[in-house]
């Protein structure tokens, strides 16, 4: 279901030819994906969107987008990893499994929910991707998460980054050029809506960031230096 969301939102969007773009996106997405559990780590496939946005996205089946929005907010690379890390968060939280069986319940009732959860990503997963179309599932897929679900993805996603040898500090810098782009008039980002409380999240994030300081260096030590751009 997330590679046929993937295709959908590829089919509909402009990809971004430059390849100084491309290349900037994965290598930040490899650097972080290589920290993944063990089943987690085949190769992203990463796409890059002309959409002036500032979002991006992550789906199940190892799916990374990207809006060239992005690049107003997320000012260098260890910014642009805590957004990644961020989205793959949500998807190795299984958070996209949780957001699709409560919409499915609410509209279909419990029989295509079971039939979902019974065959994960089999059977029954195609049915419900040939009943509800690309566009539905993409859809789905990119419902804003819960409070809860934007916290956990936050928590792994700084982990995952100071892992990977960005700067876990750079997610607190990110998340004050989202709410600057915000106030400043332009279109707010659409993380803005997913968390009642932005200030409140930059305390959590910059607390954890202190924790995370010795996994930081240690990365550094070992040899994770990332040098995207």
């Amino acid at each position: 279901m997330g590679a046929q969301a993937f295709v959908d939102a590829k089919s509909k969007g402009k990809l971004s030819a430059d390849a100084r773009q491309n290349g900037y996106v994965r290598c930040v997405v490899d650097s972080v994906t290589r920290q993944l559990p063990a089943g987690w780590q085949a190769q992203w496939d990463v796409a890059v969107f002309v959409d002036s946005s500032p979002n991006a996205f992550a789906l199940p089946g190892g799916k990374v987008g990207v809006n060239t929005g992005i690049f107003t907010v997320a000012k260098n690379q260890d910014q642009l990893a805590a957004v990644i890390a961020h989205e793959i968060g949500h998807v190795v939280s299984r958070h996209h499994d949780e957001r699709i069986t409560r919409q499915i319940t609410a509209q279909t009732g419990l029989s295509i929910a079971g039939a979902l959860l019974g065959s994960r990503y089999g059977e029954g997963a195609a049915n419900a991707t040939n009943q509800f179309g690309g566009a539905a599932v993409q859809g789905l897929f990119l419902l804003p998460g819960s409070r809860t679900q934007e916290t956990e993805a936050d928590v792994v996603g700084q982990q995952l980054m100071a892992q990977a040898g960005f700067d876990p500090q750079q997610a607190v810098n990110l998340w004050q050029n989202m709410i600057a782009a915000s106030s400043s008039g332009s279109r707010p980002p659409q993380w803005l809506s997913t968390h009642p409380d932005p200030q409140s999240r930059i305390q959590e994030l910059r607390a954890r960031a202190g924790g995370l300081m010795p996994a930081y260096q240690q990365a550094r030590a070992a040899g994770r230096t990332p040098k995207c751009g």
